[in-house]
């Protein structure tokens, strides 16, 4: 997995890489221009911040989550090789937001207000996604922010439990997706039922006008 995100107003001319979460223990290593953080019990890269990075890959006019190019991974891997770190980094083009279809919701054994869901992400796979929606139900069109997912507010979505139910996904709203005029409330984002095949990824640009009056 490969997340990346660039905010020059906070933190300069510095590309955060980021592989795996956040480990209790962490070693943290600096090669010139290139700080690896990894884990101390596995010894698998969590990520890494390219300081400087527009000398490698030239100005990013981006404030926020990055889409590499194949190209760029490959630049950033010879940095990393040239500085004595292994060129682990691996893109990942998945679409992480995608159609989904709620196939069942039950009540969370362990909570009065979370649901257990299974909900279809197209290709014959189904997440167990544990949600929070006062809306939830089953037979209903939503987005799916998939693992490896970066929200608008810079939230990464890695697999987890909630009140010990195992939960790899999540549905969102309209407002976690920063959409305009969306309700500032909870609640999942119902799409109509025929607005986009399941699977498909989400279309943001469509979205723009779905709160519309």
């Amino acid at each position: 997995m490969l997340i990346t995100s660039y905010n020059p107003s906070e933190l300069g001319d510095t590309l955060i890489a980021i592989l795996r979460p956040d480990t209790a223990e962490q070693k943290i290593e600096t090669h010139q221009n290139v700080t690896r953080i990894s884990d101390v019990a596995t010894g698998e890269t969590l990520g890494y911040n390219f300081f400087e990075v527009s000398q490698t890959l030239g100005q990013l006019d981006v404030n926020g989550q990055v889409h590499l190019t194949t190209d760029q991974v490959d630049q950033l891997n010879k940095l990393l090789k040239a500085t004595d770190f292994e060129p682990d980094l691996v893109l990942d083009t998945t679409p992480k937001f995608v159609v989904g279809y709620v196939e069942s919701a039950e009540a969370h054994p362990k909570s009065d207000h979370l649901q257990v869901t299974q909900t279809q992400i197209g290709e014959g796979e189904t997440l167990q996604i544990v949600s929070g929606s006062p809306n939830m139900q089953a037979d209903i069109l939503v987005v799916v922010a998939k693992i490896g997912a970066m929200m608008p507010n810079g939230l990464i979505i890695w697999p987890g439990e909630l009140r010990g139910i195992a939960s790899n996904g999540m549905i969102v709203s309209g407002r976690e997706l920063h959409l305009p005029n969306a309700p500032q409330r909870p609640g999942a984002l119902i799409l109509p039922a025929d607005y986009q095949k399941v699977g498909e990824p989400f279309d943001f640009k469509r979205a723009q006008t779905l709160f519309e009056a």
